[in-house]
């Protein structure tokens, strides 16, 4: 009998205590922030970060857009498959409703988001306890399923507030603490946007955020805990100017169609009746512009085929803006984003260190669908089917990582 309980109490010490030994992983975002942000030298932490473990440019998905990339790095599938395809969009199967942003009842409706499955939802299904500081899509029960722990995003919340909540969490017995957490900052991406990409703004914003970063991984080792940190963003940052816009009304007539979204891009549908001539005005390539049909983009944007897709979508040269003009912005932006992935401007920082990483390690750019199996690895949740690949990251991680 007692060899018997030994053999059972041997076995749940085997089984339990890798998981128990995995260090916390910790997925965190700068929205905005460009690769090269990196070399500006107003982030310490993070290049003592690239300097201890790996870093790298990393290309977004198309389109280079904030929702749609956040979803591809969770749940490694490129927008077309993972639902989230733009911003501001519509779909046949959600009749009168647009989802955008700021439509707090679409961007909490599990409808939009069920096309793929995040890594929380698949950290929860396995008893693996996740928490999400913010990050597009953990504000809905995706396939029913929420983290563990989340909070509605808040913006108003200072990149430090963010931080200490992630160590409240940290704090928590280890029975209870998250083994997966996200963290979500947005200051960089504002200033981008408002004062453009080579504004002291940026800079200033970028030594918060890295300060807050550098406040985790202090209040990490402060508690013993060790931690895999990655440091992704969404996508990058051009500038823009106003003697660099197009209109659209310049191309096809107005009352014509209508749009969706505009900026770095402009989505629309024809009218009912008007589908011929909007066509044949649009599809093709005009100075500074090239439009599509959905289902006829170029094979390299892995994009197109999701119904959800705008009917005719036009995408400008880099740092040029389209807009409807009756739709034009009321205050002008200095810098945006939503162009070719490959465009050196959209460009998304990577930064990893921790246990599981080698020292000093620089990768060749890599697709930002790649992420997903790298962290699915480190936090031991099992990966769904991806678009994503570990094999350009393979070379960053120390031969015994789990």
């Amino acid at each position: 009998m007692r060899r018997f309980l030994f053999l059972i109490l041997s076995f749940i010490v085997l089984t339990a205590s890798p998981a128990l030994a995995r260090p916390l992983t910790v997925l965190i975002s700068i929205d905005g922030f460009r690769a090269d942000y990196l070399e500006r030298g107003v982030t310490p932490n993070m290049s003592a970060m690239a300097t201890l473990g790996v870093s790298a440019a990393m290309r977004p998905s198309f389109p280079s857009k904030t929702f749609p990339n956040h979803y591809a790095l969770i749940t490694g599938l490129r927008p077309d498959r993972n639902g989230i395809v733009e911003n501001n969009m519509e779909d046949p199967a959600i009749p009168g409703v647009s989802f955008r942003m700021s439509n707090h009842d679409a961007v909490v409706d599990r409808r939009w988001w069920d096309q793929g499955e995040p890594l929380w939802v698949s950290a929860e299904k396995v008893g693996i306890r996740s928490a999400t500081m913010f990050w597009p899509g953990s504000e809905a029960a995706v396939h029913g399923v929420r983290p563990g722990l989340w909070l509605p995003f808040d913006q108003s919340k200072s990149a430090e507030a963010r931080v200490d909540q992630v160590l409240t969490w940290a704090d928590l017995p280890a029975d209870q603490r998250p083994q997966f957490i996200t963290l979500y900052f947005d200051d960089v991406d504002t200033m981008g946007h408002t004062y453009g990409p080579e504004s002291a703004q940026v800079n200033a914003a970028a030594t918060r955020v890295d300060a807050a970063i550098g406040r985790l991984d202090a209040g990490l080792k402060a508690r013993g805990l060790e931690a895999n940190i990655v440091v992704v963003a969404d996508h990058g940052m051009a500038a823009i100017s106003e003697d660099r816009q197009l209109f659209i009304e310049d191309l096809v007539p107005a009352g014509t169609f209508r749009t969706l979204g505009t900026g770095a891009f402009i989505t629309l549908a024809p009218l009912p009746g008007q589908e011929t001539l909007v066509d044949k005005a649009l599809v093709g390539h005009h100075p500074h512009l090239t439009c599509w049909r959905r289902g006829q983009f170029p094979a390299r944007f892995h994009y197109g085929h999701n119904p959800r897709v705008a009917p005719i979508f036009c995408l400008p040269e880099t740092g040029w803006t389209i807009y409807s003009r009756v739709r034009k912005p009321g205050s002008w932006e200095k810098g945006t984003h939503g162009f070719d992935p490959a465009a050196r401007d959209m460009a998304a920082v990577f930064v990893a260190s921790g246990p599981a990483f080698k020292s000093g390690v620089r990768l060749r750019t890599f697709d930002n669908v790649d992420v997903y199996p790298l962290v699915a690895r480190l936090a031991g949740i099992p990966a769904q089917p991806s678009d994503g690949s570990l094999a350009p990251l393979r070379s960053a991680l120390k031969p015994k990582m789990p």
